[in-house]
């Protein structure tokens, strides 16, 4: 499970999707800006691959030599914020990528001329994938290794005495 602080919201449209943001400085620290608040970037088509737009702040830039895919989003000089929906090859800082979606659904996305695209904090729990709780049997052990049958019995059932459960030293009073 990736933690939400990896995480960037980008919404066009009334759409939103995910940005898995890169291991970048420039990537948290606009994670960090967007702490302070949403922000509108007003974008535009360019050279037929891409959409640009002004960020209102310059981010720190770890430039290099970067072949994109539809879905990357990049930072280039320092202030402009680049979504790819074709590919180039170009300097650019990893910002992240669109999670989820083909290129089709990315050309869709960010179809029209210019476009406004909000950024904001992805506030979700950070869960990606829910499992359900099941009742496992603890492992348990004496403190001489044994291990403890706990078929149709429960903690409660254990004489007093040191065990360990699950990996960890417990009393049971």
């Amino acid at each position: 499970m990736a933690p939400a602080q990896d995480n960037i919201l980008i919404t066009v449209n009334g759409v939103t999707r995910t940005i898995l943001l890169s291991d970048t400085e420039s990537a948290r620290e606009l994670k960090n800006w967007l702490r302070n608040g949403n922000i509108t970037v007003k974008m535009n088509d360019y050279g037929g691959f891409e959409k640009v737009g002004e960020l209102p702040w310059y981010l720190p830039t770890s430039n290099r030599s970067v072949s994109t895919v539809a879905g990357d989003v990049m930072l280039y000089q320092g202030n402009n914020i680049v979504i790819f929906y074709g590919t180039n090859t170009w300097s650019y800082t990893p910002l992240g990528k669109i999670e989820n979606v083909s290129a089709d659904e990315i050309r869709n996305f960010l179809s029209g001329g210019e476009i406004e695209a909000i950024l904001s904090v992805d506030v979700q729990s950070g869960i990606r994938d829910a499992e359900a709780d099941v009742e496992e049997t603890p492992a348990v052990y004496t403190l001489q290794g044994i291990k403890v049958d706990m078929r149709d019995r429960k903690l409660t059932d254990l004489p007093s005495g040191f065990y360990i459960i699950d990996g960890k030293e417990h009393l049971i009073k």
